[in-house]
């Protein structure tokens, strides 16, 4: 990857948030950082830039874009400057990276999924990997925008609210499809050997 590519819609970073904290900047900073990794990884990836490895490098950049929203949710609500959300602008358009995902993971695009375990009976839905990836993609890159345009503590809140709503959900659920995915390639394989050796080794007492 480029050293010179940038997520979407990137601006040199401005000022902070008059009242906001240097510990509270520093932890929007850093979840900046994660979020522009994780967008810039998974366009990557939806180019085909992973070869073989796409779903394994998908699975670690979920799994870490979910460290940053772990590292949210257990914060104190944020609270936004204004009353009402300032435009951050035009939403990027991820239809061509939704429909790249879809393509790379054909076979294994659709899985089902619980909508919420505390249900019951328990509700399962079938959803796509594609749609839920760029879906955590929007949801990430709308409050990168807040960030770069100085507004700290809306991109927060936004970041925050988000994943308690939507974009935390979205991507466990992405995040236990990968897994299983994964799982199913290492085990089935290593079942299959198993069942070959316990054949052979029949067919020798039998012998």
């Amino acid at each position: 990857m480029s050293t010179t590519e940038h997520a979407p819609d990137a601006e040199v970073h401005p000022p902070t948030d008059p009242g906001v904290t240097s510990e509270v900047e520093d932890l929007a900073q850093q979840i900046a950082d994660q979020v522009e990794s994780f967008l810039l990884a998974l366009q990557a990836i939806a180019r085909g830039d992973a070869g073989g490895r796409a779903i394994p490098l998908l699975l670690l950049e979920v799994s870490q874009v979910l460290l940053a929203g772990a590292r949210l949710g257990v914060q104190t609500d944020f609270e936004p400057v204004e009353e009402f959300q300032p435009d951050a602008g035009p939403d990027p358009d991820l239809d061509e990276l939704r429909l790249r995902l879809a393509t790379l993971l054909d076979g294994v695009d659709d899985y089902t999924e619980v909508f919420d375990p505390y249900v019951h009976p328990p509700e399962p839905i079938t959803t796509r990997l594609s749609d839920d990836l760029s879906s955590v993609a929007a949801a990430l890159a709308h409050g990168l925008r807040h960030f770069r345009a100085g507004r700290t503590s809306e991109a927060l809140w936004w970041w925050q609210f988000s994943y308690v709503s939507a974009w935390g959900a979205e991507a466990s659920a992405a995040l236990r499809a990968l897994q299983s995915v994964v799982a199913h390639d290492r085990l089935d394989h290593d079942l299959e050997g198993e069942s070959e050796q316990v054949a052979a080794a029949e067919e020798m007492l039998e012998s």
